[in-house]
């Protein structure tokens, strides 16, 4: 999943580039909020030291990264995608005053609906809530903020036994043991950051609201009732909303009924506390686009993740020397689109070219020892945004190659007062890439799942 990292908050700033599209009358969106946005919180929380919450974020990225690798063996399951259906949204928001990278979007479920927020994780396919069910007196326990999904209270609350063909061969996760044939199906949900959860399987409803105003349901939402979980992913929230790619996942359910696409706009890090932006599902906006699409690769051999057809990455213009092998999905290589996941990782060769590439020109600044970071600055004197060389991704698809070039500021990062640093990080090859949420901030990304493409435009991500 999407387990959540610690943050770079005060970290990153972006172009700025108008929206300028309207969205749809028949779109439904729902509202992220950042884990310690005002309406969450009666106070506001802040890093106390940045540096050592970038260092967590690193430390966060290297345990999610270590644990894809190990997830992908244990997927199994189909997808399936039908007819479109009009659209929805949710609120969704940053977490930079929690103090993590994570995005947030309020969830309700159950009849009648019961409200939550949930994390929205596109590497994980599972959603789930803190959940208690037969339980007597079960109440918010502490000073939590937490919220209890009373799964007793939900008529359409229906568990998943364990001896059905659902949990023996396609739920995630799912557990062996089965005590008796009508027992809950059981799971041990593990996320690529360390944490975990533990629950049972159930089909719910889930109530999202048009963009017209009308309310609707969806029916047969597989969700988690965890009674347990554990790691610093779940820090204020909720639960999880997996996004991730398979036949029981939420975007997989939503995009069935509602145009085969679901798209977000993820606000920098750095935007006032009210800002917040949309998760859609179905069409985006009601005019022409600037939009460019990419080839996005589903399969079940990296389930639940999202690849994408990388071809090459320059540097000032200039392609890189960089095995082609790496960036091949169907060999020992790939590129992964992962919004739980704060900064890009490269593989040792792609990352050793990059961070050549981008180092060169920043030398003539005095260097800062900062670990884990290759190369630091000091930035008082003589920094400029344009003296570091533009970063382009050029994907493969049908129109051609597509270019993504994010704004500087979401590679050179400041991690501290007055210092900034190269801000990829070198995994082992051979293995995955991923594009991390950071690169993809004041983005708008539309994953067309029917169309197998991806597409992305530059957006302030400010609602009208």
């Amino acid at each position: 999943m999407s387990p959540l990292l610690a943050i770079l908050l005060h970290l990153i700033g972006f172009s700025v580039i108008p929206a300028l599209c309207k969205n749809p009358s028949n779109s439904m969106r729902f509202e992220l909020l950042h884990r310690h946005h005002p309406k969450l919180h009666e106070r506001i929380l802040t890093p106390e030291n940045r540096l050592e919450h970038v260092r967590e974020l690193v430390r966060s990225d290297n345990l999610r990264k270590h644990l894809i690798s190990e997830m992908l063996g244990r997927r199994r399951r189909a997808w399936e995608v039908s007819d479109p259906d009009g659209s929805f949204k949710m609120p969704l928001s940053s977490g930079r005053f929690a103090g993590t990278g994570q995005y947030f979007v309020r969830f309700h479920v159950g009849t009648p609906a019961q409200k939550f927020l949930l994390v929205a994780d596109t590497g994980s396919d599972l959603t789930w809530m803190n959940c208690r069910y037969r339980c007597r007196n079960c109440k918010r326990s502490g000073k939590s903020h937490r919220r209890i999904f009373l799964a007793d209270k939900s008529s359409s609350f229906s568990p998943i036994e364990c001896s059905s063909t659902a949990c023996r061969t396609a739920l995630p996760f799912s557990l062996t043991t089965c005590p008796t044939p009508a027992s809950p199906c059981a799971y041990d949900y593990g996320y690529v950051d360390g944490s975990s959860a533990k629950g049972f399987f159930a089909n719910e409803s889930s109530t999202v609201t048009l963009s017209s105003g009308r309310r609707t349901k969806l029916h047969g939402i597989v969700i988690g009732c965890s009674s347990a979980f554990v790691g610093s992913s779940f820090r204020e929230a909720d639960g999880v909303l997996g996004l991730g790619h398979s036949r029981y996942s939420f975007s997989v359910k939503a995009t069935e009924r509602y145009g085969g696409k679901f798209s977000y706009c993820l606000v920098d890090h750095l935007s006032p506390k009210n800002v917040s932006n949309y998760l859609t599902f179905g069409p985006t906006s009601g005019c022409n686009r600037t939009m460019r699409f990419a080839n996005l690769v589903v399969k079940p051999r990296i389930e639940p993740l999202y690849a994408v057809d990388l071809v090459g990455i320059s540097i000032g213009g200039v392609i890189l020397n960089i095995p082609s092998m790496v960036w091949d999905v169907n060999g020992q290589g790939g590129m992964i689109l992962d919004s739980g996941t704060s900064l890009t990782m490269l593989v040792e060769p792609a990352y050793r070219a990059v961070f050549t590439a981008l180092s060169e020109p920043l030398r003539v600044f005095k260097e800062v020892k900062i670990k884990p970071f290759d190369l630091c600055f000091n930035s008082t004197l003589g920094y400029k945004e344009d003296l570091v060389p533009k970063l382009g991704l050029h994907f493969g698809g049908s129109d051609g190659s597509a270019r993504f070039e994010p704004p500087v500021k979401s590679y050179v990062i400041d991690v501290a007062d007055g210092v900034k640093c190269i801000g990829f990080m070198s995994v082992p090859w051979p293995g995955l890439s991923t594009i991390g949420n950071i690169l993809q901030q004041e983005h708008v990304w539309e994953f067309d799942l029917r169309n197998g493409r991806v597409g992305f435009e530059p957006s302030t991500c400010a609602l009208d």
